[in-house]
């Protein structure tokens, strides 16, 4: 089908389509909650007559295939995703649609992902000469609930759900640096591995005004965040990616009583396994030996995250190759470093080709 055919039936389909990203604005749900936006991914597909399978991933997942019309009868499918949650967020944009939820915001642009992929079923079920089997993924939980490894493990890649074996994933994310009408991505790393920490630094309490009787969790805890930027300055090669970012700290309860604990927690991204495991091992060495030579002790938790986004280098050509053709050149960009935002399409990639992308969304003058 040419461009300009397609471009029609999407142009159709525009208005409902704003109409749905509005109401998914409006009624944002957390991940594993999200009941209500995944029936209204089921109710349209199912007023296009796809064939889809719900209730994956926990209760709230949706897998939909178009089959082939045309081509190689029993080819693999090619898959595209999208993420439906929300943030624990409040919003404060003013917007006519904004959240009726206290608290609960589509704050990453899930709303609009998840508008796509109806969008897409919608023209791709109005065109009769389909070569290829396309699979539609909605998941849950991609905000920290790794909804994408239990569709994995669901089996909707393997064709153990519905329609034949993956063959290749698609995904995209909204990119407020990007302009409108532009796409972006890169072969290998794009996005960073993800991994967490909570630390307790244990002491001893006692009054403000005696400070040699107490062991100071507060202090500890201070040299402890301090010296743990030690693994990008000094533990890691210079252009090696590592970001340790301690985002909480909490302590005390008064303002004359040094307290019995101290907590912080916070992220730490890498792009490569071995970096990974070295910044793993070297905070959790820095911190207990830094809160020990004060005299006190330290309780390191490390949550393994998510795995870095590894675009295949062949479906990322594929990608780049359709988007100049669909958009032209001028509009298709490299990225040209990966970031340290991190995203479980990952998972998606440790079972076939995968290839993520940047949707450009900042208007005209922003």
């Amino acid at each position: 089908m040419d461009t300009a055919r397609l471009r029609s039936l999407i142009a159709a389909e525009m208005p409902d389509l704003v109409r749905i990203r509005h109401d998914l604005h409006r009624h944002p749900e957390l991940g594993y909650a999200e009941h209500r936006t995944s029936g209204v991914v089921v109710r349209e597909l199912t007023r296009l007559g796809v064939e889809h399978v719900a209730g994956l991933a926990g209760g709230t997942g949706v897998v939909a295939h178009l089959p082939a019309t045309s081509g190689k009868p029993g080819a693999p499918a090619v898959a595209l995703r999208a993420d439906m949650d929300a943030l624990p967020i409040q919003e404060q944009t003013g917007l006519p649609y904004a959240s009726e939820h206290k608290g609960v915001m589509h704050a990453c642009g899930h709303d609009g992902h998840t508008t796509n992929l109806i969008g897409v079923a919608r023209v791709l079920s109005r065109i009769a000469d389909r070569p290829n089997p396309v699979t539609l993924v909605f998941q849950p939980a991609e905000e920290g609930g790794a909804g994408g490894k239990r569709m994995c493990d669901d089996g909707v890649l393997g064709g153990k759900v519905l329609g034949p074996p993956v063959r290749a994933i698609f995904g995209l994310h909204g990119w407020p640096q990007l302009p409108v009408g532009s796409v972006a991505s890169r072969p290998g790393p794009l996005l960073a591995a993800t991994d967490s920490f909570d630390v307790t630094i244990h002491g001893t309490q006692s009054h403000a005004a005696y400070p040699h009787f107490s062991q100071d969790p507060i202090v500890a805890a201070a040299h402890c965040i301090t010296a743990v930027q030690t693994i990008a300055s000094r533990n890691v090669g210079p252009l090696d990616s590592v970001v340790v970012t301690v985002a909480m700290i909490n302590a005390g309860s008064a303002r004359n009583i040094i307290p019995r604990e101290a907590r912080f927690s916070g992220t730490i991204r890498t792009l490569k396994d071995q970096t990974r495991l070295l910044a793993r091992e070297r905070f959790r060495k820095i911190v207990e030996q830094c809160a020990l030579g004060l005299g006190c002790r330290a309780e390191v938790v490390l949550q393994e995250g998510y795995p870095v986004t590894r675009n295949d280098p062949g479906a990322t050509d594929r990608f780049f190759s359709v988007a100049r053709q669909a958009l032209g050149a001028e509009h298709v960009l490299p990225v040209e470093q990966p970031t340290m935002g991190g995203e479980d399409f990952s998972f998606y990639g440790q079972h076939v080709p995968a290839c993520f992308f940047i949707l450009g969304v900042c208007p005209p003058g922003r």
